[in-house]
């Protein structure tokens, strides 16, 4: 058998993976701008040209951008899995919102499964920061707007995804997220207007969600997820069904033309 020189990896190469291990796992998000070259090479412990090298080659593949006297950025693009004229197009179609609480049903349960299994402190203190921010939305004496509501339920089950340590996971549901986000405010406008008690219903759905989380109660957190989606289900159906009625009860009171 014969047997090569093992060839050295360039440190460009090894800054590149880490880089990419960072992106990918949530530590560097799209459109944040990467610390200062001389600070960046200081926390790797590498040069600034093997740095420089690194930085080209991930702008070269479309991970990076650099810009004109204002550093390095984390392209804007990463995960966005729709544009904004496809979420104009969804978010007026009552399918389009079904199909989205269905793909929810599945995905979320996950992530509450797998947080629950793999949260880290720091992940529990990012969860409890964005589950009081959401809290916040609900108490009686809140001003906050639906849109203000949306953003804060989206960024509570963001946190989740987070926490699951599960690259495919996170990055699907941060790629939704201006589309869960809508979803989320058009649900809730339909939700409450048909059931005075949903608002405390989606409160103890989440506490308890969180409850399970903090605690570690893998298949607990993922029974409350599936129930959660389950219930805003079922009043949306509820809701679409008395529109249903409503409209034909609207065209049978119309005279007939003659």
């Amino acid at each position: 058998m014969e047997v090569g020189p093992i060839r050295q990896r360039r440190l460009a190469d090894n800054i590149v993976e880490q880089l990419e291990t960072m992106i990918l796992e949530g530590t560097l998000q799209p459109g944040e701008r990467l610390p200062a070259e001389r600070a960046l090479a200081e926390q790797f412990g590498v040069s600034r040209p093997s740095l420089r090298e690194a930085v080209q080659k991930l702008a070269a593949r479309g991970l990076l951008v650099s810009r004109q006297g204002g550093g390095n950025y984390v392209s804007d693009n990463l995960g966005s899995s729709f544009s904004d004229p496809l979420l104009g197009l969804l978010e007026g179609r009552p399918e389009a919102q079904r199909d989205l609480l269905e793909f929810r049903h599945t995905l979320e349960a996950d992530c509450a499964y797998y947080a629950a299994l793999r949260a880290t402190d720091l992940d529990r203190q990012h969860l409890q920061s964005a589950y009081e921010s959401l809290q916040a939305c609900y108490a009686p004496e809140s001003n906050a707007s639906r849109a203000d509501e949306g953003a804060a339920d989206a960024r509570f089950h963001l946190a989740i995804a987070e926490a699951s340590h599960n690259m495919v996971l996170l990055h699907t549901i941060r790629g939704l997220f201006d589309l869960l986000k809508r979803n989320v405010v058009t649900n809730i406008g339909g939700m409450y207007a048909l059931r005075g008690e949903t608002r405390l219903m989606l409160v103890e759905q989440h506490q308890q969600l969180f409850d399970a989380i903090m605690q570690g109660r893998a298949d607990d957190a993922k029974r409350i997820a599936s129930e959660h989606i389950t219930y805003v289900q079922d009043v949306l159906a509820q809701s679409q069904e008395e529109s249903r009625r409503m409209a034909r009860a609207q065209r049978r009171d119309k005279p007939s033309s003659r």
